[in-house]
């Protein structure tokens, strides 16, 4: 009997893992809480035919929802709202998850995806905005209110862009979403705005994004070249363990900046009734440590590139 249960046990923790993109890039929380809500409505989806773009869509509703009951001073709605963040964020793991173990990858997912997020924090923005001022703060705090959102943008970005950059070098091209604006360029030249309208919407705006991550990362995008240029083939062995020697620390970094720690504090200003202080948290906890993960990252890179081109 016990090696029955082992036995079926051992696939379904095989088909888990492989649901993941890397232990490196996971969070505790993520690990612990997020990915195996993720990958039961993974199974389901997959069960009944349910697409990974299907599943962000459906995330994009809940998340704005959530934003929509933060507006209210009501502690209960407030408290919905939560629920229905952890949901979508659920989903949000949940489609990754499906794309993987499907093997339904598609550029248009990863687009996606990341506009999902900010749909979510659009509307949580514009509600603790909306709320503040029926509490009388003057129209002022949609100053904060949109630096914060900025802010948010680019940590999101650049910890994603550096999680993608992780994978590429421990995982190669099969195992990491690492695009550049080259290659998306002649693609977005490809489209028409007359018979490709939607399309080439969404590509202006992920080749923006990907400018934008590629800008604050200077020694990294000289790094890629190299590597891009030598290493057709695979990289060496000894790139990829060095690399991610070195460059494993910083990925806690990217955990920070991103959803987990942001929205637990979040849930925090709410159950004390300071919503507006998320604000302040956004712009002078949460940039300082983008700061210091862009130039840890950048000497990570110029050290490799140096070693490479000596």
């Amino acid at each position: 009997m016990e090696t029955l249960t082992k036995d079926t046990q051992a696939p379904q923790a095989s088909a888990f893992q492989s649901s993941l993109k890397s232990s490196d890039t996971e969070e505790r929380i993520d690990i612990w809480f997020y990915r195996p809500i993720g990958y039961q409505i993974a199974l389901f989806c997959a069960k009944i035919g349910i697409t990974p773009n299907a599943v962000t869509i459906i995330s994009i509703f809940f998340g704005v929802a959530a934003g929509i009951l933060f507006y209210y001073q009501e502690l209960w709605i407030n408290v919905i709202g939560m629920l229905s963040l952890v949901f979508a964020n659920s989903l949000d793991s949940a489609d990754g998850q499906l794309a993987r173990l499907t093997n339904n990858k598609s550029r248009l997912g990863r687009i996606l995806d990341g506009l999902a997020g900010d749909f979510w924090f659009i509307a949580i923005h514009v509600a603790i905005c909306l709320r503040s001022q029926n509490e009388g703060w003057s129209a002022l705090i949609w100053v904060p209110g949109v630096v914060a959102g900025i802010s948010h943008v680019v940590q999101s970005a650049m910890a994603d862009y550096y999680r993608n950059v992780h994978l590429f070098f421990i995982k190669g091209t099969s195992g990491s979403e690492l695009d550049n604006s080259r290659d998306l360029q002649k693609d977005y030249d490809k489209l028409s705005w007359g018979n490709h309208f939607f399309l080439k919407l969404i590509a202006r705006s992920y080749l923006n994004y990907t400018k934008l991550q590629e800008g604050f990362s200077p020694n990294l995008q000289k790094l890629l070249g190299v590597v891009r240029e030598r290493f057709q083939n695979g990289l060496p062995e000894w790139l990829i363990t060095d690399f991610r020697a070195m460059n494993k620390p910083l990925m806690k970094y990217t955990n920070i900046v991103q959803f987990n720690t942001r929205v637990l504090f979040l849930f925090l200003w709410l159950f004390i009734d300071q919503a507006w202080i998320y604000f302040l948290f956004d712009i002078f906890v949460l940039n300082p440590i983008l700061i210091y993960m862009c130039v840890s990252q950048e000497k990570v890179s110029r050290h490799f590139y140096q070693k490479l081109t000596a």
